[in-house]
């Protein structure tokens, strides 16, 4: 028997969640959220795994009490595994991928890590290859020999919900340098690492890891025979109810802190790793061509106005805001001016230019900003949607998108991001969903599906939209 009401654990990189979700609309009925806090050391800036646990137990019970549930799935952010010692606790905290410690190791793991041929991960900085973080870690031999098992971060929460080590191919295939999407296997580092006896078994993500443990039952009142799914990345998450609903050729954008576009069944391409693409894995375990960026975050440097003199937009922001990144900029007309089929004057016109979180992205060797400084809040926040929505195109077209576009997360609450993405793509649909991760996580408990296409995109002014996109690339000297 389906279940009708699912419990989704779901933890980005900002915020934890638990989102109680109807298998039969995949609506929210309840959410809880906290912030994903990152603890200072020592050793190292790590999550809250306690505070998320006791927060995930309390929420459970509630929802519970409130509503009942039938079942637990679980997606989280990927770049993150936790190691256990022996008896299953920690046998060190859990890493933050942007910690800069896994870069002091660069040109030793560079030594013995494996090449894009075999896994598909692109290099990247810090912890953003949760190989390179392993290899840092495990330099510390005392560490080395607690290690007992390795679990991927969704796994993490269904081993405290039923004691049962895994890992699950979505996470594993995400930029780890530890899986081969091809051969569906452990790559090459894996045992270089000497991790092959303690990498917890690989999982599809809808395969169920068992009950609840009596101790989770009796503490918030499930019953024993809760169900808990293995668990899923959540980019991935975000992509299979189009991966089980629609055929292909399609895209999905998953927005939040990254953006990332996936597409299934698109034209034949060569990937670039030195452009953030990289092959992610689905939920069957098949290969998904795939390009990035940190939108959600450049959103958030981008929107708060500097002090003057206006310094440096290519720089790294001194703090971290947590804001809503797709707040909707007011439905704001061209603020450059122009009219319908005219090339924009780049003297005159703001455009925003990459790369404003250096280091990721498909233009990583740049420093970018507005070309001059916003005049008011409005031109300020239609420069930026504009931006994000010309970035996802550039990542769309490194990865051989093509068909409808779907738009997953709170980006596709963002007007003039839409607009300008669906004058330069075609057919755009905002997801209606509050967010691709929980729907998506729920759906591994569902066993028949028929996926309603979201909102179609229509913009207003395509013509004009397509001038101010070929003079950003005019600009940034971009070969589409």
């Amino acid at each position: 028997m389906s279940p009708t009401r699912i419990a989704v654990i779901d933890i980005g990189k900002t915020n934890a969640k638990l989102a109680l979700v109807d298998a039969a609309t995949l609506r929210e009925i309840a959410v809880e959220t906290r912030p994903n806090t990152v603890l200072p050391g020592p050793p190292w800036p790590h999550f809250d795994l306690d505070g998320h646990w006791k927060f995930l137990l309390d929420a459970l019970t509630r929802m519970q009490a409130e509503h009942g549930i039938d079942a637990i799935s679980v997606t989280t952010h990927g770049a993150a595994a936790v190691l256990l010692d022996k008896d299953g606790a920690l046998a060190a905290p859990m890493l933050d991928y942007e910690h800069t410690g896994p870069d002091e190791v660069a040109a030793a793991y560079d030594a013995i890590r494996p090449p894009f041929a075999e896994t598909g991960s692109a290099r990247l900085p810090m912890g953003l290859n949760l190989g390179a973080q392993l290899f840092w870690q495990l330099q510390d031999p005392d560490l080395d020999a607690r290690v007992a098992h390795v679990v991927t971060y969704p796994q993490y929460w269904g081993f405290r919900l039923t004691g049962r080590f895994a890992t699950d191919v979505t996470s594993l295939g995400c930029h780890t340098d530890l899986w081969n999407p091809w051969t569906g296997t452990p790559s090459s580092l894996v045992d270089h690492l000497r991790l092959t006896d303690r990498l917890a078994p690989a999982h599809h993500s809808s395969d169920v890891l068992g009950p609840v443990a009596p101790g989770i039952a009796a503490r918030t009142g499930l019953s024993p025979d809760t169900p808990v799914v293995c668990g899923i990345h959540d980019s991935n998450a975000s992509l299979y109810p189009h991966l089980a609903g629609r055929d292909a050729p399609f895209s999905v954008v998953s927005t939040g802190t990254w953006v990332i576009a996936m597409a299934v069944g698109g034209a034949p391409v060569t990937l670039d790793p030195a452009r953030d693409t990289l092959v992610n894995v689905n939920a069957h375990g098949g290969a998904v061509p795939s390009a990035r960026f940190m939108g959600g975050r450049e959103y958030e440097i981008l929107r708060r106005p500097p002090p003057d003199p206006v310094p440096d937009a290519g720089g790294t922001p001194a703090g971290r805001m947590q804001v809503d990144v797709g707040t909707d900029a007011g439905q704001v007309r061209d603020a450059g001016g122009t009219g319908a089929g005219q090339m924009p004057d780049a003297g005159g016109t703001l455009f925003c230019l990459p790369a404003v979180e250096p280091g990721t992205g498909p233009f990583p060797g740049r420093t970018g900003g507005f070309t001059r400084k916003p005049k008011d809040e409005s031109e300020r926040m239609l420069a930026i949607s504009r931006y994000l929505a010309l970035m996802t195109d550039t990542c769309l077209s490194l990865i051989g998108a093509e068909g409808p576009v779907i738009v997953e997360g709170p980006f596709a609450r963002n007007t003039d991001y839409l607009q300008m993405l669906a004058a330069l793509r075609g057919t755009v649909e905002a997801s209606e969903s509050a967010t691709g991760t929980s729907s998506g996580g729920a759906l591994l408990l569902v066993e028949q599906y028929q996926e309603q296409a979201g909102r179609a995109v229509t913009p207003s002014d395509p013509e004009a939209l397509r001038a101010y996109a070929a003079a950003w690339n005019d600009l940034i000297g971009s070969a589409r």
